[in-house]
């Protein structure tokens, strides 16, 4: 039954034009009155809603039953990862969105390639953020992962997280495996470098805020591959 996110208050019973992206979606895959759909605000569980109408660029539902499923991770993972170059940011987002990432925080690192500010961070943040919801509706998740604002790791820090375990991905000598920290169920914040990996003032920056170093293994990960991997040891069981 095709998924599609609605951000606005969901009740069953009730009637509703559909937000302009989910009706485009429902147009582009050409749905038809009386056609059940499943829809989902982020707000837990998941609605049956059935097309009502088909307008030129409206679409109109009656919203069914509630169903309260949650399909997500025992343990909430937040990503703050280093912006990748091009496609590659888009591909983690979609990916840590299926393996059930809380949250991502786009780092613009010293090495990052991709520096964003202004209007250009702005829709970079809308286009990742749709990626997430788009990735959301194919997986079956009913919660949408946050996209934060791109920051570097000084203003981070200057706020960081509270209540959660924190991990530093990291080649230097006298990390620990992830068998080794993973002891709790504690929200854990991920830092991860972007391609080049954390510089060594950034390593030296997140150490002093109580970041762990964490190896996963003698090989040497892509950026984008690096958190999935761990997100999967995680979140999958």
């Amino acid at each position: 039954m095709p998924r599609f996110h609605c951000p606005v208050p969901l009740a069953t019973g009730s009637a509703l034009s559909l937000p302009a992206g989910a009706a485009r979606h429902v147009q582009v895959l050409r749905l038809q009155p009386g056609d059940v759909i499943t829809l989902f605000n982020g707000e837990g569980g998941e609605f049956d809603a059935t097309v009502t109408r088909m307008g030129r660029s409206d679409v109109d539902v009656e919203v069914g039953t509630h169903h309260t499923l949650e399909r997500e991770a025992a343990r909430a993972v937040h990503l703050l990862a280093g912006i990748t170059a091009n496609e590659r940011m888009d591909w983690l987002v979609e990916k840590a969105t299926e393996l059930g990432v809380a949250s991502i925080t786009p780092l613009m690192a010293e090495r990052s390639v991709l520096k964003l500010k202004g209007e250009r961070a702005d829709k970079k943040l809308a286009h990742w953020q749709g990626v997430a919801v788009a990735a959301a509706e194919q997986c079956g998740r009913n919660r949408v992962p946050v996209i934060h604002p791109a920051v570097s790791l000084k203003e981070w820090l200057a706020h960081p997280m509270t209540g959660a375990d924190l991990w530093v991905l990291s080649l230097a000598q006298g990390t620990q495996a992830l068998g080794a920290v993973n002891t709790g169920t504690r929200p854990v914040v991920v830092l991860s470098g972007p391609e080049g990996g954390l510089s060594p003032a950034e390593e030296a920056a997140a150490l002093g805020a109580g970041f762990e170093p964490l190896t996963l293994g003698p090989r040497v990960l892509r950026a984008e591959t690096a958190p999935l991997a761990l997100l999967s040891a995680l979140t999958i069981h």
